[in-house]
């Protein structure tokens, strides 16, 4: 028999050895939980137990493919009654973020940094192209980190690249195919676009903490945030309001100028090259210090944002509450 230290710092147990195995298959347990045997005073981590790792234990090493069989994490999460407390995510966002803000706020910046692409001149559809592509990796560097310091282990800013040292294909699928489908959906039809993008939200996490192939991270995260659509775009909506605002200020001053341009070409006739080359140079002028102030909002929102996600991961993937580990 075994007592287990929960991710809320709460002593669990005495669990029998079968027990312990089925929450670390449920993710509920890493390599790095502290455990110790019934009756002992000193705790050890998971990992250092051969009787209970019997395979590689997710949590400690950068991540690989198949780490976690996916049925039994699959069939885990689905069994249960999903429940997400949005007030709770972001509280808990905001007190993680004023204990560890240097490393959050680092790692952010760096991420919201490789972002800045598109405005390189000349290279900037290239280079923003590149971004785009990697961004799975980044992103799912920067999850790490964050659920890391949610589950009380220790993070550096080293575990940012962790997906760049393994896994980095399924990575970048993830968060490619994922961007790439639901852009599809917003620019043909705006609805199917938006729920895609709030069904995989948890694509990336689930590839970089359960070591899943990226489709089946893709599906399982549709299945899981489809059963509470709403209440997961609400705490989206909540938590990134700063740059969603941002952002419809430059939509709605793209669609003033657009209209703008348009009357004046039809009260003057035809559109020269250059003109039409004038007014291209004068929307791009009144536009970027709208995006480039955008940007900004995202660079402070951004921190607390992901908190608020991984926090809502936790208690619907891993389920770590105050009841279990």
């Amino acid at each position: 028999m075994y007592r287990v230290l929960g991710g809320d710092r709460k002593e669990y147990g005495p669990v029998s050895v079968e027990e312990v195995r089925r929450w670390l298959a449920e993710g509920r347990l890493n390599g790095q939980s502290l455990v110790k045997p019934d009756g002992e005073a000193d705790w050890r981590v998971l990992s250092s137990f051969s009787e209970i790792t019997q395979t590689e234990m997710p949590g400690g090493p950068p991540p690989v493919i198949g780490a976690v069989p996916f049925s039994s994490l699959e069939s885990g999460v689905l069994s249960r009654q999903p429940e997400l407390e949005i007030g709770r995510c972001l509280a808990r966002s905001g007190a993680l973020l004023r204990d560890n803000f240097g490393l959050l706020a680092g790692a952010t910046a760096l991420v919201w940094l490789c972002s800045l692409t598109e405005f390189v001149p000349r290279l900037g559809g290239l280079l923003s192209l590149v971004y785009r592509i990697f961004a799975g990796a980044l992103y799912g560097g920067l999850y790490w980190i964050y659920l890391k310091r949610i589950r009380g282990e220790v993070a550096s800013i080293n575990d940012l690249f962790a997906g760049f040292e393994s896994n980095l294909g399924q990575l970048v699928l993830a968060g490619f195919i994922s961007w790439l489908l639901s852009g599809l959906g917003l620019l043909f039809c705006v609805l199917p676009g938006v729920y895609l993008m709030v069904a995989w939200v948890f694509a990336v996490p689930l590839v970089a903490d359960k070591r899943l192939e990226f489709w089946s991270a893709m599906e399982l995260s549709r299945k899981i945030v489809t059963r509470i659509w709403f209440p997961m775009f609400g705490l989206l909506l909540i938590a990134f309001v700063p740059t969603v605002v941002a952002s419809l200020v430059i939509w709605v001053k793209s669609i003033a100028t657009g209209l703008q341009m348009t009357q004046t070409f039809l009260s003057t006739g035809i559109p020269t090259v250059t003109r039409m080359t004038e007014q291209a140079r004068q929307v791009q002028g009144t536009l970027f210090p709208l995006m480039l102030m955008a940007k900004f909002v995202l660079l402070l929102n951004l921190p607390f944002a992901v908190g608020a996600m991984m926090y809502a991961y936790e208690d619907l993937v891993c389920a770590r509450t105050a009841r279990t580990p």
